[in-house]
């Protein structure tokens, strides 16, 4: 049995995560965090959820929580997270981290934290469809060249905070890789005005955003005369709960390194 720990527990995901849990065989829920001052610390998880009280206290303790849990499933914000590998790495206890929205200063620390003893597993979308797309994506990219210029358009829900999504540059990275370049070199993120004309080899990001739309994720190659599209279309957030405790799972028994869906789902 994997002992799993939940951070941000009274949000969206965080909800899904208690239930993916106490559903899945092999997993049980042995800690669940807030931040400090929250309304929920200090109240049993169960009424804080309204239902019947469980004996499991919401918390503010990292180290406590990582104490009783083998893995901590995260998707919060960038600081928080950073800090939560920290206390991984200090633990040696397992990370899987669903939050997006991180500056390079942020993926060097958690980096530093899966050198130091954490066993993390960092993904910008957790469902098996989006890491298969990922692979699909390299294949395409490698095999047609620069002949085809590649632009990708997500679409999500009109409370999200960063752009272009996580998802959106996992799919960035993956064809600059089929391409044996470094996305940063290549990446072009907005365009408003006269901005002249595509600079040969760049991977464009659009993104839109509005109403409940849970993620949607198209990859266009676009050459002369023809034009390939590939997409994804989430309409389930449950599904990123399902691939995060997967990955718990996974992680359970794994040395500490920092690690992708693509490790879980054996595509690596």
């Amino acid at each position: 049995m994997v002992t799993m720990a939940v951070a941000g527990v009274s949000g969206r995901m965080g909800r899904m995560l208690v239930d993916r849990i106490d559903a899945t065989e092999g997993a049980t829920l042995a800690a669940v965090l807030e931040r400090p001052g929250h309304d929920w610390i200090d109240a049993d998880l169960g009424t804080a959820l309204g239902g019947r009280p469980r004996g499991l206290v919401v918390g503010s303790d990292t180290d406590a929580a990582l104490d009783a849990a083998e893995v901590l499933v995260d998707f919060t914000a960038p600081a928080a997270t950073v800090a939560f590998a920290q206390a991984a790495a200090r633990l040696g206890r397992g990370h899987v981290i669903g939050t997006t929205g991180f500056a390079p200063g942020d993926i060097e620390a958690i980096d530093a934290a899966a050198a130091a003893g954490a066993t993390i597993v960092r993904a910008g979308n957790m469902s098996l469809g989006v890491n298969l797309l990922a692979r699909v994506v390299e294949q395409v990219a490698r095999a047609l060249g620069e002949g085809f210029d590649i632009e990708i358009v997500e679409a999500h829900h009109r409370h999200k905070v960063d752009a272009p999504s996580g998802t959106a540059l996992m799919l960035g990275e993956a064809a600059a890789r089929g391409r044996g370049v470094s996305l940063d070199a290549v990446a072009d993120r907005g365009r408003d005005g006269m901005t002249g004309a595509r600079r040969p080899g760049a991977i464009g990001f659009a993104a839109i955003r509005g109403g409940d739309i849970v993620g949607e994720h198209e990859v266009m190659f676009a050459g002369e005369g023809e034009t390939i599209a590939l997409s994804h279309r989430a309409t389930d957030r449950g599904l990123f709960a399902r691939g995060a405790v997967r990955a718990a799972l996974w992680a359970a028994d794994r040395p500490a390194g920092h690690y992708d869906m693509m490790d879980v789902l054996g595509l690596n």
